[in-house]
């Protein structure tokens, strides 16, 4: 059945037409954005990945002991560890993630019209589908850089190796294992991320829907448009229960991944001797260690990326267009 134009009108206000967007000022204010959240974000990185290394009788167990850890023993520093390795790759790939999430979702669109679905449903199968695949073609150049970050994050923990920057450990990385050795846990990152994306961005689009619905907007054509800040907080909303749903989903994914990729060659195992060892000594709930830093970073990226980008908006470009899950970390 096909949408109201009052409704069609309250979802292109969240929504963004591909073939008119202003892609310079898109890529140039969406990587400075990126940057300043990452900046903000990026020690809830590095807790959750100590949570996800850390052996079983290690004394932080959990998110606030790994905080006085680091600040005792390396400062606020130390909360940034890895942090030039990520800002440095991180705009190309966030150019890719964008180009590629936002070409497939207008694909998708089109795809899934003839088939006279719901409005919700349609968001969730043409978001699931961007996120999928932007996530895919991204990991070309963001598993290197989570190999390296993590690498650093976690150096000199819980018996980890040190490094002197990001180079140093490219370059033990690839003597010890060969250029390959940058990508190692990529299958799993790609199991881990693109599921992720695909979840994060499906229970995004269809939740904003459904919140509409709820507050029942867009049922009468003669409504007046929500006020900015009615559209923001259901933004908001939306990109936390897309936060909630995506980190529950894929937690484990990332655990196993971020264990892999930060062990040394010496110590290699497979990702199925990973799951055996973290069961055999901590049970299931070992493979959602790191789940609360997960979540909240998830969440947190979503919402401070629409307030932070309806403070500075001047255009129609659309908030949630400048999302990436990823975000995910």
């Amino acid at each position: 059945m096909a949408l109201p134009s009052a409704r069609a009108q309250v979802y292109g206000q969240t929504e963004i037409n591909w073939d008119k967007l202003d892609k310079t000022k898109f890529y140039v204010v969406g990587a400075g954005l990126f940057t300043g959240v990452t900046v903000a974000l990026y020690p809830v990185s590095v807790i959750k990945t100590r949570m996800q290394v850390a052996s079983k009788d290690a004394a932080e167990r959990n998110a606030f002991s790994v905080i006085r850890g680091i600040l005792r023993t390396d400062g606020v520093p130390g909360l940034y560890r890895g942090f030039g390795t990520v800002i440095t790759g991180a705009i190309p790939a966030r150019i890719i993630f964008l180009t590629a999430l936002e070409t497939t979702k207008v694909a998708a669109l089109k795809m899934v019209e003839p088939f006279k679905l719901s409005e919700p449903t349609e968001a969730a199968i043409a978001n699931g589908l961007g996120g999928m695949m932007a996530s895919l073609f991204s990991q070309a150049v963001f598993v290197p850089i989570d190999v390296i970050s993590q690498k650093l994050m976690v150096q000199g923990y819980s018996g980890h190796a040190k490094y002197s920057g990001g180079l140093d450990v490219a370059r033990k990385v690839i003597k010890s294992e060969g250029v390959w050795g940058l990508y190692r846990g990529f299958g799993l990152s790609v199991m881990t991320y693109s599921p992720s994306s695909a979840v994060w961005w499906a229970s995004y689009g269809s939740s904003q829907r459904f919140i509409w619905s709820l507050l029942r907007h867009g049922n009468d054509p003669k409504e007046a448009a929500p006020s900015q800040s009615k559209i923001m907080l259901v933004q908001a909303t939306g990109g936390i229960i897309a936060g909630a749903t995506a980190s529950c989903i894929t937690t484990p994914l990332d655990t196993i991944k971020t264990r892999l990729q930060v062990m040394g060659h010496e110590k290699r195992k497979t990702a199925r001797q990973v799951v055996k060892g973290l069961i055999a000594d901590e049970g299931w709930k070992g493979l959602y260690k790191g789940l609360g830093p997960r979540f909240f970073s998830m969440s947190a990226w979503g919402t401070s990326m629409i307030l932070t980008y309806e403070y500075l908006s001047t255009t129609v470009l659309s908030l949630s267009q400048l999302f990436w899950s990823v975000l995910i970390s």
